[in-house]
């Protein structure tokens, strides 16, 4: 997945290559050697089994405020367990090689576990499988990167992007009843996430419901730059737009304006949830209003990942769940589970969907 917010300042709580995690085999239970269980701790989760284990999270590209929260909420969640007695972490920085480097460096250093965001997908398989025959508990997770369970890797934690697509469909069926025309802006051309998300809702929307521009999207890299450019000649191409779908919506903030410009309406909007967004909806309603409904942008997709590899590592109980829900998350229209929330005293790119408090996120960068 490529960048798709700005790039953030160096997150040094994470950047470090290892860390001994907070507390982790001080408080609570006793350790017995390296290895060796540990006791367990009252109110830790089931997850975490008592054999000791050292891991590792790892990202195929770390540089954006997305990446920062997801790789926090990452540490956080294995910080629950006192049977993880030691964090590392490292950044491919956008380049396949490096991304490659990083699992064989990680293996070679000894970790039990570890989470792999495989940003390059296929091209990094065979590490996944190296690290999986050398007896590493090994689960990428969002991206997936071909193979099997079992076989090049113990498990894939994706996202459940048709669910999103769903959620996006039943919403639009309700708010927009008598069908139009929808612009849907994706990713980098060809992502699995787009393309699983356009076929979920073309398969629960009606023909009265056209998809117009570029199917099954148009590219935008979740670039805001190139959004603008698309989305200029999206309005001077189509008189008629009442649908866009994006599957990450903060993008859209500098491009929305361009409607009332244009002397439009902005469109109903479908997409995920980012702060910057939401407080564009709240200083829009007065002169620009329209509809949105969000879903979870998915940075705690990694916890459900943390959660399969230290239960596996550790001895722990594995989680029934083998992907992750995103939930709709904000509702202009219902209120329903939320109304629309807009945090002016945080920066934009805070995600309020996420476990980790919008204050703790507003801090990672800093």
């Amino acid at each position: 997945m490529k960048s798709r917010t700005r790039i953030a300042a160096i997150f040094g709580s994470v950047a470090a290559v290892s860390m001994v995690l907070a507390g982790c085999g001080s408080s609570g239970g006793q350790a017995n050697g390296p290895g060796g269980p540990v006791t367990h701790v009252k109110g830790a989760p089931d997850w975490c089994g008592t054999k000791k284990v050292d891991f590792a999270l790892l990202d195929g590209f770390g540089g954006n405020s997305w990446r920062l929260v997801t790789t926090a909420s990452g540490k956080d969640e294995a910080s629950k367990c006192p049977s993880v007695t030691k964090f590392r972490y490292a950044d491919g920085q956008g380049n396949t090689q490096k991304a490659i480097s990083d699992i064989k460096g990680m293996v070679s250093s000894g970790v039990d576990a570890m989470v792999v965001f495989p940003d390059a997908g296929k091209a990094v398989l065979p590490a996944l499988t190296s690290a999986f025959k050398a007896g590493v508990v090994t689960v990428p997770y969002r991206v997936d990167p071909g193979g099997k369970a079992g076989v090049n890797f113990d498990k894939w934690i994706g996202d459940d992007f048709a669910n999103d697509g769903n959620n996006w469909a039943a919403w639009i069926k309700k708010n927009v009843p008598n069908g139009g025309n929808i612009l849907f802006l994706g990713g980098p051309a060809g992502n699995s996430q787009s393309t699983t998300e356009y076929e979920a809702l073309r398969k629960n929307l009606p023909a009265s419901y056209k998809f117009i521009g570029q199917t099954p999207f148009q590219p935008t890299n979740w670039d805001p730059t190139l959004t603008q450019q698309l989305l200029t000649a999206d309005i001077a191409k189509y008189p008629k737009i009442d649908v866009i779908v994006s599957d990450f919506g903060p993008t859209l903030v500098s491009s929305l304006p361009l409607f009332p410009k244009s002397s439009r309406a902005i469109p109903a909007l479908a997409t995920s949830d980012g702060n910057s967004l939401s407080c564009f909806w709240q200083d829009s309603q007065a002169k620009s209003p329209f509809k949105m409904v969000t879903v979870a942008t998915g940075n705690d997709n990694v916890r459900l990942a943390v959660d399969y590899a230290v239960a596996k590592a550790t001895g722990g109980k594995i989680p029934e769940a083998d992907s992750f829900k995103g939930p709709v998350f904000e509702d202009s229209v219902s209120k329903q589970p939320n109304g629309v929330q807009c945090k002016k005293d945080l920066p934009g790119d805070v995600y309020l969907s996420a476990q980790m408090p919008g204050d703790e996120q507003a801090k990672l960068g800093k």
